[in-house]
């Protein structure tokens, strides 16, 4: 029995599964449904096996990180807290996720808010923080099950509604929707954009009339920041352990590799991991999200599609650039802010992060304020966006989910607010 009970929380089976019964529901035919089901299963495993090198990494670059500074860093990349959520919490996740896909459906058929989320990995990232917050509390698996879902599932649907006017603006027409949980962000970079053109009532020059560094086209290449990132990361955390005298525990974690090129290949690893993480989601994303896109045609033909942030990026393409060194330097800030106030956990911007929350910020910003609206809206998110994740960190690392942050807006917004109304309640013996 404990070894049949094992097998059900196997999440790679688990998201076969789910894989299966869209396709069915389709009425695809015998090849199709195997193929699909055994490519959501693979693409799970693949995805694992980028996670545990990512992992691998950022456990080696907090141990180096504390002994360099005596204090906590936590990386705020997604995709590392997902991939821990899910190694200790699978079953828990895979099913607020695949309710909230259901709510989503219900939600746009019977209700004013019509956008069906597309973006399956950001579903996930935020049935991981849904999932994790009712457990923190204690909740039994029905509650943090069928709660998480409906809350996915309703978010799934509204959220997108809040940056619609933005949308039509950038898009120039009213079918489409951003499905990307940093809404609360993107619509705030569209309103500071608004308060600029409102101060300076002259036209505000436009983020492509700007002339871009040739470098910061680089940045465009997500493995390329990623890399470059985690490299300039792990050389400050090695030179700052090795002045405060622990290069030997730093040549012991090297191993076979020189310690002062060992940086560079932890974050080549890092990003090689990275690499591997985002086609195995990719994989068994795109089989979970297409039984739900055959169902909602079908049943829901006035639904809106809440695509993937990199869709609106070819608008306003400089923007892009704009937001992404904007949000830099807001998460930088941020984490400076941190170490003066002395916080015991210093939060850490993630180039990947900044690049496409930031990046559609500048697109927001931008569509009234220019590229000063590009800059100031994603400056601000992005101080968020290193900020705010704080705040359910220390339950989630309780939880074992340490060393890495979930960082965008609408994930700590709406996990603050469901962690403080919980913590009103008992549950568990």
């Amino acid at each position: 029995m404990d070894a049949i009970m094992a097998q059900c929380r196997n999440t790679a089976l688990i998201m076969g599964v789910i894989a299966l019964i869209g396709l069915l529901l389709q009425k695809k035919n015998a090849t199709e449904v195997v193929s699909g089901t055994l490519k959501t299963v693979i693409g799970f495993m693949v995805f694992t096996i980028g996670s545990n090198a990512m992992s691998a990494v950022v456990n080696n670059f907090s141990t180096i990180f504390n002994l360099a500074f005596g204090i906590e860093g936590v990386t705020t990349q997604v995709e590392v807290a997902t991939a821990l959520a899910l190694d200790t919490y699978g079953t828990e996740v895979a099913m607020v996720f695949v309710l909230g896909f259901i709510f989503n459906l219900i939600v746009a058929k019977f209700t004013r808010f019509k956008a069906i989320f597309l973006t399956g990995q950001h579903f996930l990232y935020f049935a991981c923080v849904l999932a994790l917050v009712f457990i923190a509390h204690d909740c039994p698996f029905w509650v943090t099950t069928i709660g998480g879902g409906l809350m996915l599932g309703f978010f799934g649907a509204a959220m997108p509604t809040l940056c619609q006017s933005y949308m039509n603006k950038i898009v120039g027409a009213d079918n489409l929707a951003i499905g990307h949980f940093n809404t609360i962000g993107y619509w705030f970079s569209g309103w500071i954009g608004k308060m600029i053109s409102r101060v300076s009532p002259q036209k505000q020059k436009d983020s492509s009339e700007m002339k871009m560094p040739a470098f910061f086209q680089l940045f465009r290449d997500f493995v390329f920041s990623v890399a470059l990132f985690m490299i300039v990361l792990f050389y400050v955390a090695v030179i700052a352990a090795a002045c405060n005298g622990h290069l030997p525990e730093v040549r012991e974690m090297a191993g076979a590799d020189i310690w002062f090129i060992y940086p560079f290949l932890q974050g080549l690893q890092f990003a090689a991991g990275m690499s591997v993480l985002i086609y195995g989601v990719r994989q068994f994303i795109a089989e979970i999200t297409a039984a739900f896109v055959g169902i909602s045609e079908k049943y829901i033909p006035d639904a809106k599609p809440a695509v993937d942030c990199p869709a609106i990026f070819p608008f306003a393409p400089t923007a892009v650039l704009v937001g992404f060194v904007g949000s830099l330097l807001g998460g930088l800030f941020a984490m400076l802010l941190m170490v003066v106030f002395k916080s015991p956990t210093i939060m850490i911007p993630a180039a990947g992060i900044c690049f496409f929350s930031g990046g559609t910020c500048g697109v927001f910003g931008n569509a009234y304020g220019g590229w000063k609206g590009a800059f100031v809206g994603s400056f601000i998110v992005g101080i968020a966006l290193c900020a705010l994740p704080l705040i359910l960190y220390p339950a989630f690392s309780a939880l074992g989910i340490a060393g890495a942050s979930f960082p965008n807006v609408d994930y700590n917004i709406i996990g603050a607010i469901l962690d403080g109304i919980l913590g009103l309640f008992t549950f568990g013996g």
